[in-house]
């Protein structure tokens, strides 16, 4: 068997392998966590994102989740067919649509949360407390850099209202 050279690098040391398994290792185990209430992970951020706000356009909610327009448009139907949001004309904007959780939105939006948290302290229960903190806070850091183009990542959503 050939010895490999001392420069070979393995794959899952990789920066880009490490964060993507880690995040569908987070979103397995948020999606079983959250399966039994018949939502998964990309519902839980719909509710999230509506959650203690006044209504927000359909555009708002998939800048602010870096969704596009097709998938929010499915997301939101499936919400309103289950009575879990409400659709209605934004009053700014009669062109768009303006998206509010009901009270069955918000029932099942406080039972995702718990059943989410659960699911994140299973991910995080290798690292002692300290840790997770630390983790959380250099992943805002890497986040809050510029994108590529300039824009800044906080800056999502905004204007879209």
């Amino acid at each position: 068997m050939p010895t490999p050279a001392p420069h070979a690098k393995e794959p899952h040391d990789a920066l880009g392998y490490l964060v993507k398994h880690a995040h569908l290792r987070l979103t397995a185990l948020t999606d079983a966590a959250l399966a039994p209430l018949g939502i998964d992970s990309k519902d839980f951020g719909v509710l999230r994102v509506l959650v203690g706000r006044e209504p927000m356009s359909q555009q708002a909610v998939a800048a602010k989740l870096g969704v596009d327009r097709t998938t929010m448009v499915a997301l939101i139907d499936g919400f309103e067919a289950k009575g879990i949001v409400i659709r209605k004309p934004d009053p700014a904007d009669r062109r768009r649509n303006a998206i509010e959780l009901t009270g069955p939105g918000l029932a099942l939006y406080r039972k995702a949360d718990a059943a989410y948290l659960a699911a994140e302290d299973e991910f995080l229960a290798p690292l002692d407390a300290t840790t997770a903190a630390l983790f959380r806070r250099a992943l805002r850091a890497v986040l809050a850099l510029p994108t590529p183009d300039g824009r800044d990542r906080r800056d999502r959503g905004r204007g879209l209202a």
